[in-house]
């Protein structure tokens, strides 16, 4: 008997621990590439009220999160890792949810979706790796729900592809090159070095999602008859004061995931390409 998508991804989605998430996952995501899973009819998408890591991680309100400062710390590069282990976290949430929620679809949107939860959920285990060679582990730092809160707000796809992949995750490739940038400048070490490694990895592997989401948010706009500049009348809707530093806007790998001319030309005020 084939696996069920939708019930399988809830229980995924649900899962209490990052450990039995990602058992849960990779025995789902190897079946599903072999073809012995099997879509639902009429499955209904449950409201999720709370984030799956409410039972081991401390959220707090975003501005009092430990700040990434003292790089060359223990404690620094801690907060710095387990801030990014955090996103990293919440996307493999978001992407299972963006493969579970939305419905009626081709099949190679789930294909999308599940491949970006599955490099997330790598992401998460390389920086989880480095969490512990400092003495620490995921959990230990107080976190935000930002992330959390944004698949909340978003749950029609238009909004969905527009704010998660194309604005939040968009950003994290102007802002990775800053942290980079000035973790170079630092005295090396190896604690150090393998850090810079390890967000360079995913700052590369982040441009395919954020291209991902724009291939579905310009096939469902076409589909519904929107035009593609409602992205700005949706990331405006929930977050008002966006792109506000049109000088850290990291032209060429925005070019390659996908926005336009035009659209860099509003991000950034000016002629870009």
């Amino acid at each position: 008997m084939a696996m069920n998508y939708y019930k399988t991804l809830e229980t995924i989605l649900l899962a209490k621990s990052p450990l039995k998430k990602i058992e849960l996952f990779n025995d789902f995501y190897e079946k599903y590439k072999e073809g012995e899973v099997g879509f639902e009819e009429n499955y209904s998408a449950l409201e999720l009220s709370k984030p799956s890591y409410y039972n081991f991680c401390n959220s707090i309100s975003p501005q009092d999160v430990p700040k990434r400062k003292n790089l060359t710390s223990v404690n620094g590069q801690i907060n710095l890792i387990h801030a990014v282990a955090h996103i990293e976290y919440s996307a493999i949430d978001l992407a299972l949810d963006s493969a579970y929620r939305f419905s009626g679809l081709p099949k190679e949107y789930y294909d999308d979706w599940l491949e970006v939860a599955d490099d997330e959920i790598r992401h998460f285990l390389m920086l989880e790796k480095l969490l512990k060679e400092l003495g620490s582990s995921y959990g230990e730092v107080n976190v935000h729900d930002s992330l959390f809160e944004a698949g909340q707000k978003t749950i029609n796809i238009v909004e969905r592809m527009a704010v998660v992949p194309r604005y939040l995750e968009a950003n994290g490739l102007d802002a990775t090159p800053m942290i980079l940038k000035k973790l170079k400048k630092l005295q090396k070490s190896e604690s150090l070095e393998k850090i810079i490694q390890t967000l360079s990895i995913i700052l590369d592997e982040e441009v395919e999602h954020v291209r991902k989401g724009d291939v579905w948010f310009s096939y469902v706009c076409e589909k519904e008859g929107l035009n593609t500049d409602i992205f700005f009348d949706i990331i405006k809707k929930y977050y008002p004061r966006s792109f506000l530093r049109p000088n850290d806007l990291n032209i060429e790998a925005r070019k390659m995931a996908g926005f336009s001319c035009q659209e860099l030309k509003i991000m950034a005020k000016k002629d870009v390409c």
